[in-house]
Formats: structure tokens, sequence, C-alpha cells
């Protein structure tokens, strides 16, 4: 990959350094949120990611969770969680008291009167010092929480309310263990990394969570409470890749991507190989500086000699005046990897998505999901904040559909969001509007116009009802007396008019 070094002589170079730390802010895209922070795995109530402290106020009034990846949250209705500014984000010590007797190997403990709580792989009561313990989350041999304990706290206004956290969330109890219920749902706490599946017919977004062991998840079409384990997961597959990878290059593998022959790899070193093969033959791609950890890789499904791929954060201190790299493109097979991190934010990069017919390229970071156009070599433009009507929060990875007409992208924490894909308000197109696919219209059905307000719309001389409209997308209605193969259309828009045309059948269903 290639590097530019900043001359501290050079104005030139000093005001390119300083435009690649300031994106400009993308379009106001309307994102919709696919499903919550919520899963579900049989156990009191939904579950989320997990919570490594829970503590209350002084007054009992408010109880405050902190999550692993380091936010603090907090509720004063014990339904509906806010965020804490980070001003605010440091727990009170942790006050554990001494037991006659600790009910379990490792176990801490909590006093509040005369009443003491214990916990470790469960949560324990005890009414006499310690002495004796009642086990409050044990059934048939394991906790009812699902997983061992991390905090407990009790209410300073009640002896009975206490809460815990572990590795599926935060549960509360008020009536000192005898039932729990979780505060889960509504927790922005989804340590969501990846997609492996978006929606297609009665598939919904299937993704993977940061949890060595935890199972892939599903959001399927009508889901209403939470992501369910999947039937159908993708990530042994994967596994025995990366693994594979690992044994044939005798490296740490972190990253790997494929189409037909063609294998890419990617290491925690920074180091990329490729294989047109079938992993027969590995070379060592050129340009690579050892460093931060290949995040992902992307492979374009036409043309495998292209190939994208992000780095996180760099490990180790970097020469004096060179910029880290955080993305990397090769047109050649992995012979040669070239830096094309431009004004790319100088943070974790995550995931890579392409539309190369598009010309469009998207980057998951964690300041967010940034877009570029590329031009005829694949370089990228000047990069485009995307995502800034989204939470604050890190972009674990993005994707795009098959068609290129809608994107996905991952919040660690709060889950998964989709839209229309922002280089198609330079690409007008029509699709259907149940999964913006270009499967055939019928009559009655709804067509999403991309990248244009519509002011009007013909098809023949029947006129074409808009439903709904702004300056990225237009919804209009396909006439009930519309016949034929092929549906012709009229489209007038600020910018004028267009004439286009689009399948047509007697029926064709979609969801």
């Amino acid at each position: 990959m290639r590097t530019a070094v900043l001359a501290s002589a050079s104005l030139i170079a000093f005001v390119q350094n300083d435009l690649a730390q300031n994106p400009a802010p993308g379009p106001r895209l309307d994102w919709r949120h696919i499903g919550n922070s919520a899963i579900e795995l049989a156990l009191p109530s939904a579950a989320t990611g997990p919570v490594d402290r829970v503590w209350y106020s002084a007054d009992g009034a408010t109880l405050y969770a902190r999550t692993r990846s380091g936010r603090t949250f907090q509720t004063a209705d014990f339904e509906i969680w806010k965020a804490v500014p980070d001003a605010s984000n440091v727990p009170p010590p942790a006050i554990d008291v001494q037991a006659t007797h600790s009910p379990e190997p490792g176990a801490r403990a909590r006093l509040q009167g005369p009443r003491m709580y214990s916990f470790a792989r469960n949560a324990f009561r005890s009414d006499d010092g310690g002495v004796n313990w009642v086990n409050l989350t044990a059934y048939r041999g394991a906790s009812i929480l699902g997983a061992s304990l991390s905090d407990l706290a009790v209410s300073p206004a009640n002896a009975d309310e206490i809460t815990v956290a572990n590795a599926a969330g935060v549960w509360r109890s008020v009536d000192a263990g005898l039932t729990w219920s979780g505060l889960n749902s509504s927790l922005p706490n989804l340590p969501v990394r990846r997609f492996f599946q978006l929606p297609s017919g009665m598939n919904g977004v299937r993704i993977g969570l940061g949890l060595s062991g935890a199972p892939e998840l599903e959001w399927v079409p009508g889901e209403k409470t939470a992501w369910h384990v999947s039937d159908s997961p993708d990530a042994s597959h994967e596994g025995q890749q990366k693994q594979l990878a690992a044994q044939a290059l005798n490296a740490e593998i972190t990253a790997v991507a494929t189409s037909g022959d063609a294998i890419y790899a990617g290491s925690a070193d920074g180091r990329l190989w490729a294989s047109l093969d079938g992993g027969a033959r590995w070379s060592l791609g050129w340009g690579t500086i050892p460093g931060g950890p290949v995040e992902a890789i992307y492979v374009d499904p036409k043309d495998p000699q292209t190939a994208w791929a992000v780095l996180g954060d760099h490990a180790k201190p970097l020469t004096l005046g060179v910029r880290p790299e955080h993305l990397a493109v090769s047109r050649n097979g992995g012979v040669f990897w070239d830096d094309v991190t431009g004004n790319l934010p100088d943070v974790a990069a995550h995931g890579v998505a392409a539309d190369l017919a598009g010309s469009a390229i998207y980057v998951a970071t964690d300041a967010g999901v940034f877009f570029a156009s590329t031009d005829s070599t694949g370089r990228p433009g000047s990069w485009t904040l995307v995502t800034s009507g989204l939470p604050n929060a890190p972009a674990m990875d993005v994707k795009l559909d098959a068609a290129g007409n809608q994107i996905y992208v991952a919040l660690d924490g709060y889950g998964v969001y989709a839209t229309m894909a922002p280089h198609r308000l330079r690409d007008v197109r029509i699709v259907n509007a149940a999964d913006y696919s270009d499967r055939a219209a019928a009559p009655g059905s709804l067509l999403s116009v991309l990248g244009v307000r519509l002011t009007g719309a013909l098809a023949g001389e029947s006129a074409v009802p808009i439903l709904a409209a702004d300056n990225t997308a237009t919804q209009i209605q396909v006439p009930f007396d519309a016949k034929g193969q092929s549906l012709g259309l009229w489209l007038e828009s600020p910018a004028g008019r267009l004439v286009r045309s689009f399948p047509l059948r007697n029926v064709s269903p979609a969801i």
C-alpha cells in the first residue's frame, strides 16, 4: 500500500492532511431500523449483549448499566434506557463485604441492611450474615439467566430490589430474587459485527455477533419482538476458511473473502494474500504495511481480480509523518495493493462494500459509514459521511443488496439500519417497492423510483398515482388497468422528463 509522507515544510501537504480529517457531510437519508437490540434465548425475557456493571442512584430512583463496549445508559422507569454523557460515565466503586461462608467459589457479596446478596455463577441471598444461602437463579443445574454474573446492585430504597448484569444483559427482581425480569428490550447493546445475509423472500437479515461462541441471529419478515437464533448459520463455513488459510500461510488470519476460485486473506498484522486457484497456491501482496489488522475484504463477484480491504487501528507506532492506512484496493488479483484511504478519518475501519457498476464504495468505521465515487481505475474520490442521522456508535459492517439499491449498516449496540444507497441519487432506477428488486410489477403493485422526486407520472394515457415523494425517492402505484409485458413510464421531475420501462406480469408477489 502506497503511503504519503507529509513534509513539515509543505503547505500543500498540511492542507491535504487537514482535509483528510474532515470528510464532507452527506445527504439526509431516510434510515429505517430493522429489528431492535433484543435477543430471544429462551431466558425469563429477551436478552441483549454483555453488561459489566449495574448500580443505582443514591435514592434508588435511577438504575445505571455500563455495557462491555464502555457505554453507560440509565433508566428511571425500568423500561426505556437513555445514554449517559461520557463525562458521567464513571460508576461508583463496587464495595464487597466478607461473608461467613461463600456460596460458590469466587463469589462476591454485597450488603444492604441485614440482607446480604452474593453472586458468581448464580445469585444468592442470606438473611443471617452469610451463614446460610438461598440460590436465586439455579434450576436443574443451570442458571435461569443464562450466564455467570458480572455485577449485582441492591436498591438503596428497598433491600428486596436487586439488579444483576451478565453476558445476556440486565435482570431485575423486586421480590428478593424469587422472580426475575429482563430490562433488555430497549437497551441498545446488540454487539452486531457483520452481515451474513440480507433480506430475500422469506429470509430476513442474518447477523453475527462479536462474542466468542455466540450464535448467528436472524430478524425474519414479520418479526416484532427480538432477534432469533438462525437455523442456517454461515459462521462455521467462514471459520473453516480462516483456519485453512491460517494453516497454509502460517499467520493469524482475521478476514477472508471468496469469489469463484479467487480467495483473499488478511492477517492480524496487516498483510494480504491472494489465491486464484482455490487455495492451492498463495501469493503475498506487494505494498502492504504491517500494523493494523485486516478487518474485512470485499471481492467483486463479477470481477474477482478486484478486491478491497479495510484495516483497523495500528497496534504499533508508525513512522513520523506517515498517515495510517485504512483502505486498500487491488485491481490485479492481489499482486499489488494500493492505499486509497484518502480523507477517511484516522479511525479503525471494519467493513467495506462496493458497487463497481455504479462506481461507488462504502466503508464502515468507528466514525460512521462513508461513501465515495470511484474513477475508472477504482480510486475513490472525496469521502462523504452518510450516517449522520443515526445513533453515535461505531459502524461495524456495511453491505449492499445484490442490485446495489439498498445499503445496510450494522451499528455496535444499536443493531441494523437500512436505506436507499446514496449513489442512486445520481443514477435513477425503478425497483419493486416491496424488496427493492427488479422483479416484474403487477397491476396495482407499488414501485419505487430511486434517486429523484417526481412531480408527475404517466403509464400510456393513464395517470400513475404518486403515493410518497422526497428528494431521494418516489413511490408510485401501477395503474390497475395496466396490461402487456412491459410498463412504459413517463416520469416528470424538476430536472426534466424521464422515460423508462419496467417488466409487467398479471401477478408478481413480493415480500
